[in-house]
Parts: C-alpha cells; sequence; structure tokens
C-alpha cells in the first residue's frame, strides 16, 4: 500500500472497528426469529427469501458466474441457472480481500474488520423489500461499498437494507471484485478477446450488478425505471465513474455520492498502456501487471504467461511475492483504469465538458472528512508554499489570525482536496447543466463517540446515519438525539430515491443547489440540519484555485 493514502486506511479503520461493532450488537439483539417466506424468480430461477420484522430479504443471489479458473480477468458472465428453488438466507463470500489496519507502532487504534471466508467466487448481492406482498413499483436503491478499492462486502451489518425496507425501498447491495482481482492490465489480457472489455473488472461487476436489476427487480416490487445508486468513498468514486461512462447510461436514473471525491488523482483513472504521460499515474496499469508477473517469476508477456498468472492461486494474487531482503520494489495501488471502453475519460473532464447525463444528483462530504495525505508540511511556511501562487490567500483562508495549529490545517486541507472541493465542483458542473443537484456537509457526531472525535464528523460517519443501523458499541447505545438525527436523514434519502427531491413533509428545506452560490446544506453538531453560507468557502476558494492552476501539493 502507498504511503499516499495510509492514512486514508487509518480512518476507515478506525470508523469501521467502531461502528461496525455498534450495527453488530444491534443486528445480534434482534427479538424475532427469522421465518422462511416470500419467493421469487428471478432469469436464472427461483430463491427462497426469508421474513423479520416487516421486510424479506434475499441473500447471496448469484448476478454472474464464478470468476474464477479462465474467467479470472475476465467481465462477468452469465450466471448458471439452477433447478427447484435456491435458499436466499446467507450471504455470499466477500471477494478476495486482505486485513487492512494501522501501521506498525499504533496497535492501540483497531484494525478494520477481517472479511470473513474471501473467495475469488464472489459475485453475489442481496435485496431487501418489505414484506407486504401489495407493495409494487417501489424505488430501488443499489448500494456500492467502499474501501479504497482493496477491500469491502455488501454484508456489512452497517449497510443493511433492513431500515430502507421498511419505508417502502427496494435495497441491493453487490459484491464487486476488489485488489489486483478488480482492476489488472498486461499485454496478453489486452490482445485476447479484443471485443471485450479490459481491466475495470470491478466496474464490470458493478455494471453486471445494474443489468440484473434491471432485468429482475420488479420480482421484488422494485420499479426498474426508478432506479438510484450510491456510494460511500470508492464506493462514491465508482458513482462518479459510473455518470461519466457511456456503458451506464440508462442503467440508473439518480446518483448519491458520500465523500467520493470527482477531480482526478483521487482513486481515478491511470492510463492502461502509456507510462509518464499522467502526473498523477506516472505508471501504466501494463506495466504495473508486467512488474507483478516477474516478481512472482513470471516472464514474458505472451499468452503463455497469462495462462501462469491465471494459474496462480487467489492468495498468491492477493499477497504477491513475499518481499526479498535489501529490495525495495515499488508499491502502486489499485486504481481503475482508462481502457477507452468503459472508461474512456475520467469524472472532472467528463464533468468539465458537460458529458455527464442530466440526473439528479445528491453529495456531500463530513466536517473531518481527511481520507487521503495529499498535503504534507514540517512548518507553516511549507505548507502555504504548497499553494504556490495562492499561499498568501492559503495564509488568510487556514491561518487568518495565526494561531491555527498545523495539524488542524494540514487536516483541513486534505479534506479540502480530497472531499469537499471535489464535492462543490461536481455539484456546480451538474446543477450548470441543467440537473436537480443537493449539496450537504455531514457534520454531526454520535453522542458517545465526541470525546474521541473532537473534529467533526469523520470519513464514513454519515453512511450508518443514512442506513438507520447506529446501535450500541463501545460508547453505548445510540441517544435519542443520535437517533433523531438518523431519522432525518434516511427520510432525505428515501424521498430523493422516490423524487429526485429529498424534501418531505416535517423535514427542514433543502433548496436545490445553484451553481456558483455559497450555499450549502449541513447536518450540525447540535443535531439540527439547514442550509446557509459554507464556512469552508475561502479555503474551499483557494483549493480550487490550486487545483486549476495545476499546483500539485505532493512532494
Amino acid at each position: 500500500m502507498s504511503k499516499k493514502h495510509r492514512k486514508f486506511f487509518i480512518t476507515l479503520s478506525l470508523i469501521a472497528g467502531t461502528l461496525i461493532s455498534s450495527a453488530s450488537a444491534q443486528e445480534a439483539n434482534k427479538g424475532k426469529p427469522e421465518q422462511a417466506s416470500a419467493i421469487a424468480k428471478v432469469d436464472s430461477g427461483q430463491l427462497q427469501g426469508v421474513e423479520a420484522e416487516g421486510v424479506i430479504s434475499f441473500k447471496g443471489i448469484p448476478f454472474a458466474a464464478p470468476p474464477v479458473g479462465e474467467l479470472r480477468w475476465r467481465p462477468p458472465q452469465p450466471t448458471p441457472k439452477w433447478t427447484g428453488v435456491r435458499q436466499a438466507a446467507e450471504f455470499g463470500p466477500p471477494c478476495m480481500q486482505g486485513r487492512f489496519g494501522p501501521p506498525p507502532g499504533a496497535a492501540a487504534r483497531p484494525a478494520a474488520p477481517a472479511a470473513d471466508d474471501p473467495s475469488e467466487d464472489c459475485l453475489y448481492l442481496n435485496v431487501w423489500r418489505p414484506a407486504n406482498p401489495a407493495a409494487r413499483n417501489l424505488p430501488v436503491m443499489v448500494w456500492i461499498y467502499g474501501g479504497g478499492f482493496v477491500f469491502g462486502s455488501s454484508s456489512s451489518p452497517i449497510t443493511s437494507g433492513v431500515q430502507f425496507a421498511k419505508q417502502d425501498v427496494v435495497l441491493v447491495a453487490m459484491n464487486y471484485r476488489v485488489g489486483r482481482f478488480g482492476f489488472f492490465a498486461f499485454p496478453a489480457l489486452s490482445s485476447e478477446r479484443r471485443h471485450e472489455n479490459k481491466g475495470n473488472y470491478a466496474y464490470m461487476d458493478q455494471l453486471a450488478a445494474l443489468q440484473w436489476v434491471r432485468r429482475n427487480i420488479a420480482a421484488f416490487g422494485g420499479n426498474p425505471n426508478n432506479v438510484t445508486i450510491f456510494g460511500f468513498s470508492a464506493g462514491g468514486v465508482s458513482v462518479h465513474s459510473m455518470l461519466a461512462s457511456p456503458q451506464a447510461r440508462g442503467l440508473f436514473h439518480k446518483a448519491i455520492v458520500h465523500s467520493g471525491g470527482s477531480r482526478d488523482s483521487v482513486l481515478t483513472a491511470r492510463p492502461m498502456r502509456k507510462d509518464g504521460v499522467d502526473p498523477n499515474y506516472p505508471v501504466s496499469a501494463e506495466t504495473i501487471g508486467i512488474n507483478f508477473a516477474k516478481s512472482m517469476g513470471i516472464e514474458g508477456t505472451d499468452q503463455a504467461a497469462l495462462a501462469k498468472l491465471r494459474g496462480l492461486s487467489a492468495e498468491e494474487v492477493l499477497r504477491g511475492a513475499p518481499p526479498q531482503s535489501g529490495v525495495t520494489v515499488p508499491s502502486y495501488e489499485t486504481t481503475p483504469i482508462l481502457d477507452g471502453r468503459l472508461i474512456t475519460e475520467t469524472a472532472e473532464t467528463a464533468y468539465k465538458a458537460r458529458r455527464q447525463p442530466r440526473v439528479p444528483l445528491m453529495l456531500g462530504s463530513n466536517s473531518a472528512d481527511t481520507a487521503g495525505n495529499r498535503i504534507k508540511a514540517r512548518t507553516k511556511d511549507e505548507f502555504f508554499a504548497r499553494y504556490g501562487q495562492w499561499s498568501v490567500e492559503a495564509k488568510a483562508a487556514y491561518d487568518p489570525d495565526g494561531t491555527t495549529d498545523l495539524a488542524t490545517m494540514v487536516s483541513r486541507a486534505n479534506d479540502d482536496f480530497g472531499q469537499a472541493e471535489p464535492a462543490r465542483f461536481a455539484a456546480n458542473a451538474f446543477a450548470a447543466h441543467g440537473s436537480p443537484v443537493y449539496l450537504y456537509m455531514f457534520s454531526y457526531v454520535p453522542t458517545a463517540m465526541r470525546e474521541q472525535l473532537r473534529a467533526g464528523s469523520p470519513h464514513g460517519g454519515d453512511v450508518p446515519f443514512a442506513f438507520g443501523t447506529l446501535g450500541g458499541g463501545r460508547g453505548g447505545a445510540p441517544t435519542p438525539e443520535d437517533l433523531a438525527v438518523s431519522r432525518m436523514a434516511q427520510s432525505y434519502w428515501v424521498n430523493f430515491a422516490r423524487t429526485g427531491d429529498p424534501n418531505g413533509s416535517g423535514l427542514p428545506t433543502w433548496p436545490r443547489h445553484v451553481a456558483g452560490r455559497d450555499q450549502i446544506f449541513t447536518f450540525r453538531s447540535d443535531g439540527t440540519a439547514g442550509a446557509g453560507p459554507d464556512v469552508r468557502k475561502a479555503r474551499l476558494d483557494v483549493t480550487e484555485k490550486a487545483t486549476e492552476s495545476g499546483k500539485r501539493a505532493d512532494p
């Protein structure tokens, strides 16, 4: 893992370690036993769901054939049909992934939970729907998990669809390949089956799941013509990629992005073949693939070499070669690839050229959303120098009276470069293009975590509020105020999925975003919500100037 995004994983580990334990406790304390109930017929066969608390769940539904053996690094293939009724009571395995947590010396921090029995055979999805048999033509929400494109799954209790289903929404959550299984390029891969998409297997999985939804969701009471995709972090990056991809057109009708960037260099696309053409990604995807093959003792770039790569065990692909004493091997993170078909350009390029679809968009970030390590500085002077010709303006924005400590400045700048300014950029681009846009900042922190999270709501802090999965964790059960904020947030999300407008009866008014206007809707730290001037405006303005001028914040 690159040093650049180590802090990203540490932050995710902190949130996941706390909130997943909370949600798990909530799941474990359900009082009503589950009983088998409804049957749904999809294009591969019949499924037996499970009913509990007025919701029917269908778990572990295959939406593509297992991508193993000769199907490793191939687009998802059709699901084999089955006879009889398939039980859909258990989640499918997560896709192959490791355990990510803090670096050595930070053992006091909780590590992200390890995936349960990950497997290459992982292309499964889950559906939650209300148990009411008369429920038809319901809005559909499709969740895309985060995890830096190296971990995550559709079975996290934080993103259970139960509470959405209780509000007459059909919730779908899919797995997609991650790490080297999800994004990989190699010359022999590029030359075989030239009609197929290449490189972006994670995105191919997401598209296959959306195509499955279009074909089958009516069997669960969902409306295939009212689909909202939404995702967090790398899942939010995925939403932006789907918005920019010509192959995703028509598969969804609205989009929500939780802390998913939108600017180039934040887990966006690297060149397929040419090295040195992109300052953010100087090493091409094929070069990375060739170097990986060599590290595993596989020489050449022909079909014989590819056969050996496909012959590696899943663990060998996941872990790579053991480190050699005295040898330093560059570490390249897994990122999407400019393959020329599925991903033809980055979201930033597409939005600037107004090539995105005109669909309703809701997006935002959190008040302490530091997910990355773009800005590094040992002194304030070094910090301001990162902004080049805008250094005076940066000082006025980040340290107007000279009393702000450097660590706070660096944290805020990483938030601004990685999440807050890119969200504003995308909001402005869509609004200028005629789309209904709703921009937010989430500042509320659960009562039990306020001492631990004094800076504000961290990366991922809004997700359990939107899903209604707050539970009793290390700090204690959620307070009535916590639950009220969650009900409010989920109401906005549900309303948006229904109509493309988050507003509804009894909720504070959330104005539609106007391009260039200094307004944002804030879920405030005191539990209230409302629209007003963005307190980060001066910071975001100088961040935008530094970004647009081509000034890179990396060392």
